[in-house]
């Protein structure tokens, strides 16, 4: 589904991704981890076309993603919740989800009725203004938001970053039911222990460069990955 090979971006003068190389197949869940500032959220600005790639490939579906604008790449199946949430916090929650819609099918699998029945709360709050929800409110709406392009591919950046322990939970139960359907994801996000139980893959980069990769289990079974490159 996703080839990433020899990824390459900057800011600037500062070159922050030198090579880049995972893959995401069809109902998949793959991790990008790493301490802060290793080049986690610049690999995911460089795959959504809001950052120049200077190097490399990425492959969606046979489509190459390098060169194309983003509103190019979230119409071949991208769907992006970013790092901060950033919902329109002028747009009450209902056009926040109708602002994002698209149908891929002629059974499109998410509508409106069904992002409220995934996230209740968002049902009973869908008159009240972005800025107005709790930040638990505002992942959900973020999630639904990305979910209402009906994805090919989910991209989540930070998922449950900086939430209440049951708001993270209820954020991980969601993602584990989208898992169960078949949604491939690719996710950034801190909690290493809930990524060692909800993915499948795991990518670790380290100053710009993939310095592993492997399963959940050979993870969890290598304590030298973890103190070397997961530990703050």
């Amino acid at each position: 589904m996703l080839s990433v090979e020899r990824l390459a971006a900057s800011y600037g003068p500062a070159q922050v991704l030198f090579d880049i190389s995972f893959s995401v197949g069809p109902g998949e869940v793959v991790t990008l981890i790493g301490r802060n500032g290793m080049g986690k959220t610049t690999t995911i600005l460089a795959l959504m076309g809001l950052l120049p790639p200077e190097g490399g490939t990425a492959i969606f579906d046979g489509l190459s993603l390098v060169g194309l604008p983003p509103f190019q790449i979230a119409q071949a199946g991208i769907g992006l919740v970013p790092e901060g949430r950033q919902v329109f916090p002028t747009l009450t929650v209902e056009e926040n989800l109708i602002a994002t819609a698209a149908s891929r099918s002629a059974a499109a699998r998410w509508t409106l009725d069904r992002v409220y029945s995934f996230f209740p709360p968002l049902a009973e709050r869908r008159g009240h203004m972005g800025n107005e929800l709790s930040g638990g409110e505002q992942q959900m709406l973020a999630i639904g938001r990305a979910l209402m392009t009906n994805p090919k591919l989910l991209i989540l950046d930070e998922a449950t970053e900086g939430l209440a322990p049951k708001t993270r939970s209820e954020i991980w139960q969601c993602l584990a039911l989208l898992k169960q359907e078949g949604q491939a994801i690719l996710i950034v996000d801190k909690h290493l222990e809930a990524l060692l139980r909800f993915a499948d893959r795991h990518v670790v980069i380290e100053k710009g460069h993939v310095v592993w990769s492997g399963t959940s289990a050979a993870l969890a079974a290598d304590p030298t990955i973890r103190q070397c490159y997961l530990q703050i």
